[in-house]
């Protein structure tokens, strides 16, 4: 499927984004790249009229395609390698994903810190902190650009010149809220503003709970640090769990409503976060790694590891063939190798062995 058939098939009229992304990974699955935009409508809506559809939504589509160059918008389809591998794992991958500022960040190992819209001074310094420290140990902050939590967590990690990924309700040359404004300008000199929406399009409501499985899609794992029994991060966080990534939560406040979620979370078995190192715990990563003496990284063997040959390249399918781990498991796995430098990206996807790794 071409790029704009791609585009075309997240703006089709009385079909989901939701719903259109799951039935083309579905057909995909068993037909291979060689899909048309048709064959997906005809999926998704049997009785509609496919030819007019089509024709439709992908003039619609060009048009989004001239506009995104001029407000700095690459769109980055679903087969592009700079998709992010976590993302595409998930059970409705958006076809393409619109990004402002570095596509390059969003291949990045990256923890998703969300929270209260409202959310107290307790909370607003948690985020930072917490999004900080993530910063300090080389993960990507990603968040949703709202008021309260998220906006704190982006800046917490940008003030220690970590890379953040904001993921939007609108377009990503329609900044909302308005007040964010030089926030995203700053997000997109490190790292980028995402959506699945393309150039122009607006905050409406039902934009937000979809966009949620995008926060948790492109992240290892959620932390919500301040969440009432109502708040939009339990959406996120239940996103989540159903694409196999980890919730962690942050305690707060017993006297008032604003952390039952967020409890809630936790008596269901959310693990307890109070710093950084709690989240690389609950990833299951080293927390602090010594180096011996020549600065040369040291590791226990792994004994999945051990099942590859030096100096022979693998892709994903064949690695997850010899490791038997579901994709979410495989890919945070990949990406904790690389972040300790065992394993390394060559070119066409595949990994190898680093001829250091003992």
């Amino acid at each position: 499927m071409d790029l704009r058939s791609a585009v075309a098939l997240s703006i089709l009229p009385g079909i989901s984004r939701a719903r259109a992304a799951a039935v083309l990974k579905e057909l995909r699955e068993h037909s291979g790249n060689a899909l048309t935009l048709e064959d997906v409508i005809a999926a998704c809506a049997p009785d509609a009229d496919v030819g007019h559809l089509a024709k439709a939504a992908r003039a619609s589509a060009a048009a989004l395609l001239e506009a995104a160059p001029s407000a700095g918008i690459r769109a980055v389809p679903y087969t592009d390698e700079g998709y992010p591998p976590l993302l595409r794992a998930i059970r409705d991958p958006p076809p393409v994903l619109w990004v402002r500022g570095n596509p390059d960040a969003l291949l990045r190992p990256a923890v998703a810190v969300v929270g209260s819209r409202a959310a107290s001074p307790y909370a607003l310094e948690v985020a930072a902190r917490l999004s900080g420290e993530l910063a300090d140990r080389g993960l990507m902050v990603v968040s949703g650009l709202a008021r309260g939590a998220d906006a704190a967590a982006h800046r917490g990690c940008l003030r220690s010149a970590g890379v953040t990924v904001a993921v939007l309700g609108s377009g990503p040359d329609n900044i909302y809220p308005p007040e964010h404004g030089d926030l995203a300008v700053t997000i997109c000199e490190r790292g980028a503003l995402v959506s699945e929406l393309g150039p122009g399009a607006p905050p409406l409501p039902e934009h937000f709970p979809l966009r949620n499985r995008l926060i948790s899609g492109i992240s290892l794992a959620v932390v919500v640090v301040e969440a009432s029994d109502k708040s939009g991060s339990l959406i996120t966080a239940r996103c989540a769990l159903e694409q196999g990534r980890d919730v962690l939560a942050v305690p707060g406040s017993i006297l008032s409503g604003r952390n039952r979620g967020s409890h809630a979370l936790l008596k269901d078995g959310a693990k307890v976060v109070e710093t950084a190192d709690d989240i690389l715990e609950g990833l299951g990563w080293p927390v602090a790694v010594e180096a011996p003496p020549g600065g040369a990284k040291s590791f226990r063997t792994d004994p999945l590891l051990e099942r590859l040959a030096l100096g022979e390249a693998y892709d994903i399918d064949a690695l997850a063939t010899i490791f038997g781990l579901p994709a979410p498991r495989l890919l945070a796995r990949i990406t904790e190798w690389e972040m300790q430098g065992r394993l390394v990206r060559m070119a066409g996807g595949r990994y190898g062995i680093c001829p250091s790794v003992p």
